[in-house]
């Protein structure tokens, strides 16, 4: 069953927009545009974002189990998301160097970097205990989504 990207967007961008640009407005934007993931995307099992707060991400706005409080750069796929500044489209964690296994159930995973002012801020991160969940329509349908985000920065 594939998403649709094009809606998804659309209710993001309602969900988010029109807000004055603060850090608390911040946080409320991860967290809807995190339980609108949660709601909208078959067989995940986490979505959510890390922000960049010094030499780590921090974890952020989430649906799911517990998670890692906090990624070193270049660690994981998280941390190397951040630090190469690309996606990270894994279709096997278990076989990406470094991995963190914060949930042992996951078995694919997706990473987008967000950016401000031209620098990666955080990153959206998406599990799946389904090896090869994630495909490219879902890196296109999820660039449009983070880029939503970085518009309200």
């Amino acid at each position: 069953m594939n998403t649709d990207y094009a809606q998804l967007n659309l209710d993001l961008a309602v969900l988010i927009n029109g807000f004055e640009k603060d850090q608390a407005n911040l946080i409320a934007n991860l967290s809807n545009a995190a339980a609108l993931l949660w709601q909208n995307l078959p067989d995940i099992n986490w979505a959510g974002f890390y922000l960049v707060h010094g030499d780590e991400l921090i974890l952020g706005p989430f649906q799911g189990k517990p998670a890692c409080r906090e990624i070193a750069k270049g660690r994981g796929v998280c941390g190397t998301a951040w630090e190469k500044d690309e996606t990270q489209l894994v279709a096997d964690v278990h076989a990406f160097p470094g991995h963190i296994a914060c949930d042992e159930d996951s078995r694919s995973e997706i990473v987008i970097p967000i950016h401000q002012n031209g620098s990666v801020i955080g990153v959206l991160d998406i599990d799946s205990p389904v090896e090869g969940r994630f495909h490219e329509w879902d890196h296109i349908g999820l660039m449009g989504f983070v880029q939503i985000i970085e518009e309200t920065l």
